[in-house]
């Protein structure tokens, strides 16, 4: 267990001690500590922030939006694959499901601009083909948070539905031996014997994403974002990089980053408390 705890307490815990950023004039010769206090002046700036509203507004949508299509597809896969007796059918299955999430992002992206390319991508060729006008898709805000989503939940269904199908795994046979003797087909055995042995393991998977509801995926939206989509793709985490990185505005976006955090956090416990009380099934 040693490393994963090491990993958690420099990358994670130790950070959180220099949060205190957020809440001073940062410099360079001074340091973090050594620093004056700016009290919450950074908060103030952000919240005073034109771009504020769009920036949350495009972070939740795109994190509930990914999460109502991403979080049930896995289940549904499954719960398919569970019902398939062909195990070498199953098998391919798992594998051509399962093997997009080992694409890393930037070849993921590479992919999406290829077949989405105005001039040469093979989406526009074969609309072109039917007597349809070529669609810049990357470049209609409209459209990127589909492309964003549906595109993530592609590459990720095949790995999520493998927690499931273990979960599946550990349901008692007598169960489906009882239901086969009460005249259930196939459908109420998912209803009534399925979905209950599943319910513990996608409880705390929903607690855990909505826990992470305004991390969305940074590398991928910043790789996707272009000039002509930013009013739809210009989320938290982006912002925080280009004023903190690039315009080395480290307070200010250390100040962005603990508010999201902070919501976060916020989230996770509603949540948490919400599931406990519903189904007596949480995290702690």
């Amino acid at each position: 267990m040693l490393p994963p705890i090491a990993y958690f307490i420099i990358f994670k815990y130790v950070p959180m001690v220099n949060a205190v950023l957020a809440f001073k004039d940062y410099n360079v010769i001074k340091g973090i500590w050594g620093s004056p206090w700016a009290g919450t002046k950074y908060f103030e700036l952000l919240f005073k922030n034109p771009a504020f509203v769009m920036l949350i507004k495009n972070t939740l949508y795109i994190s509930f939006y990914s999460l109502i299509v991403g979080f049930p597809i896995p289940i549904l896969l499954a719960l398919a694959l569970n019902e398939i007796k062909n195990i070498r059918f199953k098998k391919t299955v798992q594998m051509v499901t399962y093997a997009p999430y080992f694409i890393s992002t930037v070849v993921m992206v590479s992919i999406i601009m290829l077949f989405l390319s105005p001039r040469l991508g093979i989406v526009n060729t074969i609309a072109g083909a039917l007597g349809f006008e070529a669609v810049n898709f990357l470049g209609e805000p409209g459209l990127f948070r589909s492309i964003y989503v549906f595109s993530d939940v592609w590459q990720g269904m095949g790995y999520s539905a493998v927690i499931y199908l273990a979960a599946l795994a550990g349901v008692d046979p007598s169960l489906y031996e009882a239901a086969k003797v009460d005249g259930a087909n196939r459908i109420q055995k998912i209803i009534n014997v399925d979905l209950p042995g599943l319910l513990p393991a996608a409880v705390i998977i929903l607690i855990l994403s909505v826990g992470n509801i305004m991390a969305v995926g940074f590398e991928k939206i910043y790789l996707l974002q272009n000039p002509l989509n930013l009013s739809a793709s210009e989320i938290i985490s982006t912002y925080v990089y280009k004023i903190g990185l690039l315009n080395a505005n480290y307070s200010f976006a250390t100040a962005v980053g603990l508010f999201n955090s902070v919501i976060n956090l916020i989230l996770l416990l509603i949540v948490n408390a919400v599931a406990k009380r519903l189904s007596n099934t949480s995290l702690w």
